[in-house]
């Protein structure tokens, strides 16, 4: 016995087994990223390390990086003495490298 056609309702057609049809494609598989590096970045956490001058303990980057430049350091304004000794902020120098501009 046949079941009855609604009208507008496709009729359902059984899976086909005829070797030309493609198969259904399967689901995505999940990929872990865990131990992968992302973009190429692989420590996200480093810092810049630029070869020449070292960074002094007052710097907020060092010499040259883009973005910064040269100031008077604030904790020996400019003197590069703190007493009788080496400012150690600016390393007896009396200049820092900061960040310039931005918002």
């Amino acid at each position: 016995m046949q079941t009855p056609r609604t009208p507008g309702v496709p009729t359902p057609r059984p899976a086909s087994s005829h070797p030309d049809t493609p198969a259904a494609p399967s689901p995505p598989q999940a990929v872990a990223l865990a131990g992968e590096s992302v973009a190429g970045e692989e420590d996200p956490g480093a810092s810049i390390d630029v070869p020449g001058t070292p960074m002094a303990p007052g710097d907020q980057a060092p010499p040259g990086t883009p973005g910064t430049g040269e100031g008077v350091c604030p904790r020996c304004g400019g003197t590069g003495r703190i007493g009788e000794t080496d400012c150690p902020d600016c390393a007896g120098t009396g200049k820092v490298i900061e960040g310039i501009g931005g918002g």
